[in-house]
């Protein structure tokens, strides 16, 4: 650039719709980035700060311009639109200019709320009906709970991933991981049952879903939500009764299909409890 020359100024609004345009978006992230976007586009005004002259000071300031008192924005509320912001940064200036420091609050840790073993008999019991559809529900609930299944890991398994010779099942997960998990005895039960008695009836045409709709086609993860309010607190229920019955984090992260130990570690809480409870009657000191 000439010792004269003044550098290219960008127009944010315009920036941003060229962003919000990117076919890699999906329509619901447009809406919600639309939103966090613009906020940033203000705050870049008010401050005077131009788009190319963002850094991570000025990232910083936004990020505790968020977290003022008047605003009251919850730390997961600022780290989505920080996301959005390095989203956008990423795009109009190039990945080399997007501060990597972690600026985000650290969310509070919730625990998952757990469903107790009664609780989870009671809703498998009470989808038993007349029908196809009833064999359907109760061994699609059962296997979600007693495999500690995603819904759409759920949904998405096929007849041969069944193996009842074995006593396992074998799930696709997150990012085209797989991974093998014990078939339980009362789950085991209920898919053979549906197998036998149901699906038959329910098929239409070549399909290899193992659970299928009235159409005859695969299932989708609404359907477990329409009989589930929340299908994923059977998953906490799988975890966390595990670790009651003895199973150590790692195990249960390998079951889970979980990357990382830290995401299993949310459950650590009721690993310290059983510690607990095995140090007051094993110890002399206890």
């Amino acid at each position: 650039m000439a010792p004269d020359a003044k550098p290219v100024t960008v127009d944010t609004p315009a920036a941003i719709d060229r962003f919000l345009a990117s076919p890699s978006l999906s329509d619901a992230t447009r809406r919600a980035y639309g939103a966090d976007l613009r906020d940033f586009a203000r705050w870049l005004a008010e401050s005077g700060v131009g788009l190319r002259e963002v850094d991570t000071r000025a990232l910083a300031a936004y990020t505790a311009e968020l977290g003022r008192s008047r605003r009251g924005l919850a730390p997961a509320t600022i780290a989505r639109r920080l996301s959005a912001v390095r989203s956008f940064l990423r795009f109009t200036l190039g990945p080399e200019r997007v501060p990597e420091a972690a600026l985000a609050p650290r969310r509070a840790r919730r625990l998952p709320e757990v469903p107790k073993v009664v609780e989870v008999e009671q809703l498998v019991d009470g989808l038993a009906r007349e029908g196809p559809l009833g064999l359907r529900d109760q061994a699609l609930v059962e296997l979600v709970y007693s495999c500690g299944l995603r819904s759409a890991e759920a949904v998405g398994l096929d007849l041969g991933d069944v193996d009842f010779d074995r006593e396992a099942l074998h799930v696709r997960g997150k990012g085209g991981k797989e991974r093998v998990v014990p078939l339980g005895e009362e789950a085991a039960l209920l898919v053979a049952t549906y197998l036998r008695d149901a699906r038959s009836v329910l098929a239409r045409g070549a399909c290899d879903a193992l659970f299928l709709s009235v159409r005859g086609r695969r299932l989708d993860t609404s359907v477990l939500r329409r009989l589930v309010r929340n299908p994923h607190r059977l998953r906490h229920g799988y975890a966390t009764h595990l670790l009651e019955g003895g199973a150590d984090l790692r195990t249960i992260q390998e079951l889970l299909g979980h990357a990382s130990l830290s995401t299993t570690q949310v459950y650590s809480h009721v690993d310290a409890r059983r510690l607990r409870r095995v140090y007051d009657r094993s110890h002399p000191r206890s």
